[in-house]
């Protein structure tokens, strides 16, 4: 008697249960799948329980979803099907499924595809599998055996993916590839909108542009319609050419071939072997020209030797195009290009030479030679760079300034200075004791990085401190001439050539003054030196330059004698 109560007890249970699962689900607003049509409806008890066997031309219907088959297995109770042959699902004028098989539920309005599964969204995104369940009620679909969804733009694969038609979010993991007109971007993990077209970068991303510029992220976006990106988190983009970008931040527009670098910009020309730093910066590729501020430095790697490490305020850099002409030969006779121009035998070949800027406080440091100046102008094209504003350069123990120098280059290194104007040559000899070489003009000579020749034409003045056999000074040595050449060997003075209109005058030492130990233009700098590539970036006090009244004045003087 006990057993028979417990049993309908747990029975009355059950059924309670059932009808509180249905009232909730009335409650929840769960509809209910109709049978629209069918050629023929058959049973089954013995191997399909309360299964309804429709076969021809099935349609289904549920809420604003149409179904459509060859055959189906309809359970009614369970408010769910399986339809097999030709599956088309309608939702709306939105969404479109196709498959050879479709499992839906009813009550969950899970509809679950599988074998050549294809989903389209609004008629203009497709997305293709092999399985896809398709979660309506929160308006998802996700594979995860393979599959690709395809915009008008772009094409995407990946091993999992997922897609929400409401807002055009797709988000991909696995082998991931979206594949454009113009490039390939591959990675493990990305968020894409087909309505803006934009990929949202979370992983290590490459987009190659076919041989002409790849692009290295882990994060931020790109517009695969626009070609902007925002690129995150010390991100690269490197061009075919040996050009690099690199920084914390790039606003890059590949159409129009534009960046704008925050933070840690690294821009590396392997062309012209130099590296510019900086924290702010921006580059236009079209015609190869740039700028970076805020930290600024470039790196100058040509002599593999010699590093030049040089800082200003801003740099400035850019590609200047030029013809330069090259002869043939014809009949094995070398044509002269200049009288035959235009002649077929003369090639005009389009080329690039570099050209770098650079403005205020200005500070290089190379082994050889250090300099400070207010800017600088490099043409690569002669190999010449100009250093105005208060210039002065060091090598070793000598100190060279005029009111411009040009430093000319061979094969990467220093071949020879030339100052411009109130140029001045000063070696520290010892104690407060300064050689001077003074002049309208100087050229001074570097050989294996040292300064061996000095020449001085106009107005030229010495200073020196001749010593005696047991290194006592002999006294103050003047002279004044229109030319000086000076030779020097392991930074010691070798011989002096002056022109035979000199005039000069030893000055024992104990009666030497102030003005008889230094020429009007000499001033000594090296509390401005930077001694490592460290110290270009610090900002010494100028050291104070003569006074341009006494200069002229004391030309004038000069000039006077010479005349006499």
């Amino acid at each position: 008697m006990m057993k028979r109560r417990v049993s309908k007890y747990i029975f009355l249970t059950i059924v309670f249960g059932l009808l509180n699962t249905f009232i909730l689900a009335q409650d929840a607003g769960v509809q209910m799948v109709y049978l629209e049509h069918s050629k023929t409806l058959s049973f089954d008890e013995n191997r399909l329980p309360n299964v309804q066997i429709l076969k021809g031309d099935v349609r289904f219907r549920h809420d604003s979803v149409l179904m459509y088959c060859d055959s189906a297995y309809f359970f009614e109770k369970q408010n769910s099907l399986h339809a097999f042959g030709h599956v088309h699902l309608v939702q709306g004028d939105s969404i479109e499924g196709f498959g050879d098989i479709l499992y839906y539920n009813g009550n969950t309005k899970l509809a679950r595809f599988r074998n050549h599964v294809k989903l389209i969204h609004n008629k203009e995104t497709t997305l293709t599998t092999d399985s896809l369940d398709y979660d309506r009620m929160r308006n998802i679909a996700y594979y995860f055996s393979g599959g690709m969804i395809e915009d008008e733009l772009n094409k995407l694969t990946s091993v999992w993916g997922q897609y929400m038609p409401d807002n055009n979010e797709a988000l991909f993991r696995g082998d991931v590839k979206l594949e454009h007109p113009k490039f390939v971007l591959t990675t493990d993990t990305l968020s894409y909108n087909t309505a803006t077209y934009q990929a949202d970068l979370v992983s290590d991303t490459r987009i190659v542009y076919e041989h002409e510029t790849t692009i290295l992220s882990s994060n931020g976006w790109y517009n695969t319609q626009t070609e902007h990106s925002m690129l995150l988190d010390r991100s690269l983009i490197a061009h075919s050419d040996g050009m690099t970008l690199t920084g914390d931040t790039i606003y890059y527009d590949k159409l129009v071939g534009y960046g704008k670098i925050l933070g840690g910009m690294q821009s590396v020309d392997s062309t012209n072997h130099m590296t510019l730093y900086g924290n702010k910066g921006e580059v236009w590729e079209v015609d190869n020209h740039g700028y970076v501020t805020d930290s600024a430095m470039l790196v100058d790697w040509s002599d593999t030797l010699v590093l030049t490490y040089m800082h200003a305020d801003t740099l400035f850099t850019n590609q200047i195009p030029y013809q330069r002409c090259e002869l043939v030969r014809k009949d094995s006779v070398l044509v002269d290009s200049v009288w035959q121009y235009p002649a077929p035998d003369t090639m005009w070949i389009d080329t690039t030479y570099l050209q770098v800027r650079a403005y205020d406080n200005v500070r290089i440091f190379r082994q050889d030679m250090q300099s400070v100046c207010d800017s600088i102008h490099y043409n690569g094209r002669d190999s010449i760079i100009t250093l105005c504003g208060n210039p002065v350069c060091w090598n070793e123990e000598n100190q060279v300034s005029a009111d411009t120098i040009k430093i000319y280059l061979r094969n990467g290194t220093v071949d020879y200075l030339h100052g411009i104007a109130n140029a001045i040559a000063i070696k520290h000899e010892g104690e407060q004791y300064f050689d001077q070489l003074a002049g309208k003009e100087m050229y001074a000579y570097v050989q294996d990085g040292e300064v061996h020749m000095v020449e001085v034409q106009g107005n030229a003045e010495t200073v020196f401190y001749p010593r005696e056999d047991d290194g006592n000074y002999v006294g103050v040595n003047r002279t004044q001439s229109s030319f000086v050449t000076l030779y020097l060997e392991n930074q010691q003075i070798h011989h002096i050539l002056f022109t035979t209109a000199t005039s000069g005058v030893m000055i024992p030492m104990d009666q030497a003054t102030n003005d008889d130990m230094f020429l009007v233009t000499f001033f000594w700098a090296e509390q401005e030196r930077p001694r490592q590539p460290e110290d270009i970036f610090l900002n010494p006090e100028r050291t104070p330059r003569p006074d341009a009244a006494a200069i002229s004045a004391s030309e004038e003087e000069d000039e006077d004698e010479y005349e006499e």
